[in-house]
């Protein structure tokens, strides 16, 4: 592999970003999204060489520097990149992922007046991920990670004249400053340690590295090791929403449809997944850090799905879907089934990116509702929409021969096989999560594209009786006009939908016997002997297609229908059923609709001790401790001591005689008194 093409990967769409954002006006609407497509066009195409070459053709690993940014005190800082099997296999995911959204772009914006900022920033996105995934080293890592918080931040905030926009883009961007501090901490122990920021060197003291200790002083310390993977997981909670660093996510959905499928498929929200694995050689020594991940992701999984059972926006329930399968990853991570984290993480990629456009879609053809109970009905004037739309719900809760059945079911049979600790209690959480997933997607699904046209009877309340106190939840119209019926997107909007629905049905049963159960990743990933539960899976592995057809008789399956057939019944069949059963577990849904009060207790407590801290040492640090004691205390006694001084020197012989002769009076008597 030549380092210029390397190059060309992600310079491309960096090179794309700044002619659409600098000379957006030259170039116009026409020349900004067909510069940014070519661009990322041609990133993907190249990935897909990339991937041909260490897969298909054998090429060794290329781990080389591009160019080396600094030296200090002995260390070396690189900008440089690491292309295996893992790297190929994201860059190839990241690229057509964003090259479907690009096009999708045309469509969803196309009335946008910031539609030239908005192709420079998702095009700015892709560069700075490809960055982050291709990174031979801590400090590129660091910088991609960055990169990608910062772009998310304006584009969550795209819409900057909606305060709600302005308060999630800069909710987003200071819980993830929370988890890179810890992701700070543990690239600075890694550097103190291995006195380099390269992976390769970090990862060759890694079993010394599980003998050290940290001195926490008092005579207590902690193993590096796992304080190193403990900091590292903690920048991954912030950019994966793992719980309690979730709480941004959803929020994030204020940004434009398209982003929102972009970050929450295959790009930000999976860098945690992948930094965790890139970082196998780390984890896979210390036990203690594996459990943590495997804690967290499993909550995540189970309860944060939950939540979507009682949303009614149709971008914050798929939201909360992605929550819950980043838990899934997290939790393959955990019993160190690295392969199955990224196997999900790929057709995740798909189904999850078809979801968030079809619900883009929706809501241009309900001309920018969002609110599914305003909805229903929209199969027969969006077949398009509707059918790619239950390709991906179908994917999503893990439906036989379909692509998320492979990763999902093969994530529950790996959490039953391992015995690292809290095993038990992930297998439990990922496997009433998959009744959970099926019981929101589906409720998505009937109130969305089946049953009455609710639309009808919404708009004639609200143009015969329209209350001025009723609030829609929409994003804003782009100019639009308001027909009496829905209609189905135009092909820029439908093309996406159809090339993501292609992977979303076939790429599992086409490559998991070679990723999962394979040798595809080879030496990308390192699992110790004894810690891969995939390896006890693949014992029982009998080839993809009887895979789906047993997947049948499988307890996943099970509570996937049993999801299925409660939100048929409650959403579908009899929709009294569902407002009784929020009666009679009134308190649970209000803990559901609050989400656990987590955003409450960081407004009321965290925010405010944070607030009443920065009072005190406003008042008492800055105010009167600095200000007024050091500084205005200081002039003061020098003040004080000139004044008294200024007395001493009044210019008066007798004055002078007096002070001599007392003092002469002072050192007779010391003398006297010592003599």
């Amino acid at each position: 592999m030549q380092p210029a093409l390397l190059l060309a990967i992600p310079l491309l769409p960096l090179v794309a970003a700044i002619l659409a954002g600098l000379g957006g006006r030259w170039l116009g609407r026409r020349g900004a999204h067909t510069v940014t497509i070519l661009a990322v066009a041609a990133s993907c195409g190249l990935s897909c060489l990339v991937l041909k070459a260490v897969y298909v053709d054998g090429a060794p690993p290329y781990n080389g520097t591009v160019y080396t940014w600094l030296h200090s005190d002995g260390m070396t800082m690189p900008v440089g990149f690491l292309i295996d099997r893992l790297s190929a296999l994201m860059m190839v995911v990241v690229t057509f992922v964003s090259l479907c959204v690009h096009v999708y772009t045309i469509g969803y914006m196309h009335d946008d007046p910031g539609y030239t900022r908005f192709f420079a920033y998702i095009s700015l996105f892709t560069f700075s991920m490809l960055m982050l995934v291709m990174a031979n080293n801590f400090l590129q890592l660091f910088f991609g990670w960055e990169a990608v918080g910062v772009v998310s931040y304006l584009l969550i905030g795209f819409w900057y004249t909606r305060p709600t926009a302005i308060f999630a883009s800069l909710k987003a961007f200071i819980v993830n400053r929370i988890g890179d501090f810890g992701f700070v901490l543990g690239i600075a122990a890694v550097a103190y340690f291995s006195h380099s920021v390269d992976y390769k060197d970090a990862f060759g003291l890694a079993a010394r590295l599980a003998h050290d200790s940290i001195a926490l002083g008092g005579g207590r310390s902690v193993n590096a090791l796992t304080c190193i993977c403990i900091c590292l997981f903690i920048g991954a909670m912030g950019k994966s929403a793992q719980v309690p660093l979730h709480v941004w996510l959803p929020d994030s959905m204020e940004g434009p449809t398209p982003i929102s499928a972009l970050i929450h498929a295959a790009t930000m929200v999976t860098a945690g997944i992948f930094m965790v694995a890139r970082m196998s050689p780390l984890f896979e020594y210390s036990e203690p850090a594996l459990s943590f991940v495997l804690i967290i992701g499993a909550t995540t999984a189970f309860f944060m799905g939950m939540l979507g059972v009682v949303n009614n926006d149709i971008k914050r329930v798929i939201a909360y879907s992605t929550l819950s399968q980043l838990g899934y990853m997290t939790v393959a991570l955990g019993v160190s089934a690295y392969g199955a984290a990224i196997f999900h993480l790929m057709t995740h990629a798909f189904f999850k990116a078809l979801l968030f456009l079809a619900a883009g879609s929706v809501i241009i053809g309900m001309h920018h509702e969002q609110d599914m109970r305003r909805m229903g009905g929209l199969a027969r004037y969006m077949p398009i929409t509707a059918i790619t739309c239950w390709i991906g719900a179908l994917a999503l809760i893990g439906t036989p021969f379909f692509s998320g059945f492979y990763s999902k079911d093969t994530i529950i049979e790996a959490a039953a096989a391992s015995h690292r600790f809290g095993a038990s209690y992930a297998y439990w959480c990922v496997l009433c999560g998959v009744f959970v997933t099926a019981l929101y997607t589906f409720r998505m699904l009937f109130l969305t594209f089946h049953g009455p046209e609710r639309f009808r009877s919404t708009r004639a309340a609200q143009e015969g009786n329209p209350d001025p106190g009723h609030e829609t939840h929409h994003e804003p119209d782009a100019g639009h006009g308001a027909p009496a019926d829905p209609h189905e997107s135009p092909w820029v909007v439908t093309l996406p939908l159809i090339a993501l629905a292609i992977p979303s049905v076939l790429i599992g049963a086409l490559t998991v016997g070679q990723i999962l159960f394979g040798d595809y990743f080879g030496r990308s990933l390192l699992v110790l002997p004894g810690h891969n539960p995939l390896a006890r899976v693949a014992e029982e592995y009998p080839g993809a297609l009887l895979m789906a057809v047993q997947g049948f008789a499988s307890p996943t399956f099970l509570c996937a229908a049993a999801g299925v057939l409660t939100a048929w019944v409650c959403f579908l069949w009899r929709p009294a059923l569902a407002a009784r059963a929020a009666e009679r577990l009134a308190p649970l849904r209000r803990l559901l609709v609050n989400k656990y009060y987590f955003d409450w207790f960081n407004e009321h407590v965290v925010a405010a001790l944070t607030r009443g801290i920065g009072i005190t040492l406003w008042k008492g640090g800055d105010q009167a401790l600095i200000d007024g004691a050091l500084v205005n205390g200081s002039a003061l006694t020098v003040g004080w001591f000139g004044g008294l001084a200024r007395r001493l020197q009044s210019g008066y012989l007798y004055s002078y005689a007096f002070w001599m002769v007392i003092g002469l009076a002072v050192l007779l008597g010391w003398f006297l008194a010592y003599a």
